[in-house]
């Protein structure tokens, strides 16, 4: 079975770090967020994988390259010129995923959901296809789904975070479709999954799986997930130092992830910090709770993204609190 990782999108609310990279191509303690996925798709026996680019695509190649390194064999499907959304992404690889069932994956996710266990159920089901969701037990801000047996019978809006009556469920960014939801997926078009294939399915009383997992599975869209979830990994030494930094020893980091040649010079102190590449900090320069990238890259990036957290410069930096 082949396997497509979701790859295009422009990572805004990531922003700084994803100023001169996409999303999917960030560093996660040492290796780029894709290959991560990438190798959990080896390790559950998907060898040929599909990934799409849209936006800085040449930042995800450069990370993934033939996918030999992380055990796979990768083609790319550049959408051009313009993103076509997470179904117009499947139109746009029908040649690529050919006339079997695939799975489907975000590529901003790290989990140890049971693919195998996934593959069984959606075979054993008969399902068009098959959504993997997981307890929402905090109430993020992830659409409600819902389900009962087995079965996906629609969708809601985002979680009370003030109800405690239940536990909703949400969508884990995993699936597995079969062929025919082409039938539904509009060509040549921007669209995306649930209305142009899961909605008028569901209305059509197709059978559509869903999958219940309680494993590890965590998704890094902001720049607070991502320290948070990298702290979390990082237990217990709780800092991350990337290759080719000079951190001088009267210096204190503290709960803070660091990226490539990167300074930090005497009787600076980091706490809770994100710094990215080729960032300097000067002497007794004091940051906590923010990420830092160099301030010339923001001011050349141009248009400050929409969904992006306002940050300040600071000198040579731009400083994003968290």
């Amino acid at each position: 079975m082949k396997a497509m990782i979701l790859a295009a999108g422009f990572g805004t609310r990531l922003y700084p770090l994803t100023i001169d990279r996409t999303k999917p191509a960030i560093p996660f303690l040492g290796r780029p967020l894709v290959g991560y996925v990438a190798e959990y798709l080896a390790r559950h026996g998907f060898k040929d994988v599909i990934v799409n680019l849209h936006h800085q695509p040449e930042s995800v190649i450069k990370a993934l390259g033939d996918g030999s390194e992380f055990g796979v064999k990768i083609s790319y499907s550049i959408e051009k010129p313009n993103i076509l959304g997470t179904s117009g992404a499947l139109d746009h690889a029908r040649e690529l995923l050919g006339d079997e069932a695939f799975l489907v994956i975000n590529g901003k996710i790290i989990t140890e959901i049971d693919l195998t266990e996934v593959l069984e159920f959606h075979k054993k089901s008969g399902a068009i296809a098959t959504m993997v969701l997981r307890p929402n037990a905090t109430r993020e801000k992830f659409t409600e789904v819902f389900a009962e047996n087995g079965r996906l019978l629609g969708f809601g809006s985002n979680p009370d975070p003030s109800d405690h009556t239940n536990i909703p469920l949400m969508y884990t960014g995993i699936q597995i479709l079969e062929p025919k939801v082409f039938d539904y997926i509009p060509k040549g078009i921007y669209s995306d999954i649930v209305p142009a294939f899961y909605l008028p399915a569901l209305e059509n009383g197709a059978h559509i799986g869903a999958y219940i997992s309680n494993a590890a599975w965590f998704e890094l869209s902001t720049l607070r997930r991502y320290l948070d979830i990298s702290l979390s990994l990082l237990q217990p030494q709780k800092v991350h130092i990337g290759t080719g930094c000079r951190i001088d020893p009267l210096a204190r980091v503290t709960s803070s992830v660091i990226w490539d040649n990167v300074e930090i010079n005497k009787n600076a102190l980091l706490e809770r910090t994100i710094v990215a590449d080729g960032v300097s900090i000067k002497e007794n320069a004091v940051f906590r709770d923010c990420a830092l990238v160099n301030a010339e890259m923001v001011r050349r990036s141009g248009e400050h993204p929409e969904k992006a957290q306002c940050g300040r410069f600071e000198g040579d930096l731009y400083v994003v609190p968290l």
